[in-house]
């Protein structure tokens, strides 16, 4: 009896211990995954976004689009009223015409008194006739250049899509009055998506351009697939800012616990799950498969 009691405890022992060591064991892998492993679950997706601006001012007279829709380079965004470059292209013809109407004149009286004889025509009269028509031939070409300035602004009066993408957040309304350069559209370029993994500076180490990189999206099943195409070389500094005299204001607190700063990690993406839609600042967690480090090579010329 006593000897199957001691079997039974040595056996609770074992299990006891072996569970405890299993812990133990996958605790420790677990640690080490997560501290010194390279992934991150602070990945954005990120996209080229082109600030769709007019170069001539005006009311908006017509919205070609509406919000999200896809267009193609060159499509009419919206359009700003045409009726003053009209009236603009009209005057500058008018006045090109009268510069032209000039410079024949001149010229034609310049031809006239360079052919009459000494006694008729002084050499001083001949060279202020000859400078008379070459200043109004000067006016005339700045009157063609000025119908060719009024003509661009009649076409770009008319706001078309500088590449392919999609209209974004549009808030644009017909009526509204346009600054030239003033931002009133935002266009995402098609096939400019790419993800932006911050990493904690440990792991820097560990990534190398050209690795391997599985993108899983938040909430989802889909993984992307890319590779890393280059590691930022600088972030912020929040304690090295300056005061008014242009000197270093240091923050004279030092916390003992310090948190490892992230630097950012871009990344391809090559390939896109089908039935997935991307967009931008949707996030992710990353996780990188490191090639093995060519001996003797520096972070970043892989």
């Amino acid at each position: 009896m006593n000897k199957n009691i001691k079997w039974v405890k040595l056996l609770r022992f074992a299990i006891t211990f072996a569970v405890v060591s299993l812990a133990v064991f996958f605790g420790l892998m677990l640690w080490d995954n997560y501290m010194n492993s390279a992934w991150t679950r602070d990945g954005r997706v990120r996209a080229d976004v082109v600030m769709v601006a007019p170069d001539v001012g005006g009311l908006v007279s017509r919205i070609a689009v509406v919000d999200n829709q896809f267009v193609h380079k060159g499509e009419l965004l919206y359009q700003i009223d045409e009726e003053r470059f009209h009236h603009a292209l009209t005057e500058a013809q008018a006045i090109a015409q009268t510069r032209k109407a000039e410079y024949e004149m001149k010229k034609h009286r310049s031809s006239r008194r360079s052919s009459a004889d000494a006694e008729t025509v002084s050499s001083e009269e001949r060279d202020d006739a000859l400078y008379d028509a070459q200043i109004a031939r000067a006016k005339y070409e700045e009157a063609l250049a000025q119908v060719e300035t009024a003509k661009l602004d009649l076409e770009r009066s008319a706001v078309r899509a500088p590449n392919d993408g999609w209209v974004s957040n549009l808030l644009l309304r017909k009526g509204d009055y346009v600054q030239a350069g003033e931002k009133r559209m935002a266009l995402v370029t098609e096939g400019s998506f790419w993800v932006y993994g911050y990493f904690e500076e440990h792991k820097l180490s560990l990534i190398h351009i050209g690795d391997k990189a599985q993108m899983k999206m938040l909430g989802t099943k889909y993984v992307l697939k890319g590779h890393v195409e280059s590691i930022a070389r600088g972030i912020s500094d929040r304690d090295n800012v300056t005061d008014g005299r242009l000197l270093a204001n240091v923050n004279p607190i030092f916390t003992w616990v310090r948190l490892a700063q992230r630097i950012p990690v871009r990344i391809h993406i090559d390939e896109i799950p089908e039935g997935f839609n991307l967009s931008a600042g949707m996030t992710c967690s990353v996780s990188i498969v490191p090639a093995h480090p060519i001996k003797g090579e520096p972070l970043g010329n892989r």
